[in-house]
């Protein structure tokens, strides 16, 4: 799709782009399909993607990272996925950046330099678990119970939907240590191969089918304290601060699917022929990609500018919910609109705005629901 550069980028943003648009259309897009079909990619393609520097996009250099600030983190998975085509394997090697961002804000000096430079080398996959069987969106009634004993806590309950959870190396857990409400949640950082932690089941998905995603089980898990991020009991602050950022990396996943989708349509529209001329010449259908270029393209300016007003220091909780909200129902609607402009070939697995269709479907859902969405939007307004 055809857009201008972000006001905010700079030259710098756009050599990322072109180093990261390289890197996913030779290491992704060649195996997309396949991996689609296994439900996983290689482990190997972590250090592939570290060496090339693109897991240490906005973090510090200090604890192995690129530098850069969110709006290179956007713009790198914008690259990943539109010259990837394989959203899972995007957000599979993006876990670690609702994953880390609670340790590199909260943590302490020794955890920052322990649990950082290995996933941003590659070496170790890291997870967030906040969502929990029958809590779904409802973060402050979460009953995953983390109980002190000596220099320990006893982790007893259980996590849902967890991005990268059947690889992952070690998982940033919300849990109760205190009383019911959002008052008695800490964050506990919880590794593979800790007594009484196990994958509980690989989950079947709608769509992301490349990136694993699991349902986490703790049964009397004893973890030590020092894996408490920040204070007890306060673990809420974080996981909110943390949702604002995850809402705005949707929202540029979102961008980058329906902007993926438009230019296939496009293409395709061009290719195929009806009634003796490609289909591109009707009216109908140019009015579709029309109106799918226009909500992209607002979808893009409205998450612009939040992150533009994010990085100068602004409270944006509301208009992160807005520019998700906005994004995730462009890129239903655009993806939607793809499959209609592909026919029956757009119905089949092996065609790309298929499986783009399938993904499109999580964004409503994840990260918030868009309902949940519209409450935030409703506090921040004042009613």
């Amino acid at each position: 799709m055809t857009s201008l550069p972000s006001l905010h980028e700079t030259p710098e943003h756009a050599r990322l782009r072109d180093e990261i648009r390289r890197f996913a259309r030779r290491e992704i897009a060649p195996f997309a399909h396949a991996w689609e079909e296994a439900n996983e990619f290689p482990r190997e393609l972590y250090e592939k993607a570290a060496r090339a520097g693109m897991l240490g996009v906005g973090y510090p250099e200090a604890y192995g990272g690129s530098g850069g600030d969110l709006s290179h983190m956007i713009a790198a998975t914008e690259e990943m996925i539109v010259g990837g085509t394989s959203v899972g394997t995007a957000v599979g090697l993006g876990s670690h950046a609702i994953a880390l961002p609670p340790i590199l804000n909260f943590g302490t000096e020794e955890q920052k330099k322990r649990f950082l430079p290995p996933v941003l080398a590659g070496e170790k996959i890291a997870a967030l678990a906040i969502t929990e069987p029958g809590g779904g969106s409802d973060v402050a009634s979460l009953q995953t119970r983390a109980i002190k004993d000596g220099d320990h806590y006893v982790v007893t309950g259980a996590k849902t939907f967890i991005t990268s959870g059947c690889r992952a190396d070690f998982v940033t857990t919300a849990v109760r240590t205190g009383g019911e409400g959002h008052g008695g949640i800490s964050l506990l950082v919880i590794e593979r191969g800790t007594p009484g932690f196990s994958v509980g089941k690989k989950l079947a998905k709608m769509g992301w089918w490349a990136s694993d995603t699991a349902e986490l089980v703790f049964d009397g898990c004893r973890v030590p304290r020092e894996n408490l991020i920040g204070e007890e009991n306060v673990g809420f602050v974080p996981i909110m601060t943390n949702f604002a950022v995850e809402r705005l990396l949707l929202a540029g996943n979102c961008v980058a699917i329906a902007s993926l989708a438009y230019d296939e349509a496009v293409r395709y529209a061009r290719e195929r022929r009806a009634f003796g001329k490609p289909i591109m010449g009707f009216q109908v259908l140019r009015h579709k990609l029309a109106d799918m270029a226009t909500r992209i393209a607002a979808a893009r300016a409205l998450m612009n500018d939040v992150i533009a007003r994010y990085l100068r220091g602004d409270m944006v909780t509301g208009l992160a919910a807005m520019a998700k909200n906005t994004a995730t129902d462009a890129c239903s609607f655009v993806c939607d609109e793809a499959v209609q402009i592909f026919g029956g070939h757009g119905y089949m697995r092996e065609t790309l705005v298929e499986r783009l269709y399938r993904d499109a479907r999580l964004y409503p859902i994840g990260g918030g629901t868009r309902e949940i969405m519209n409450e935030i939007i409703c506090k921040t307004e004042g009613y």
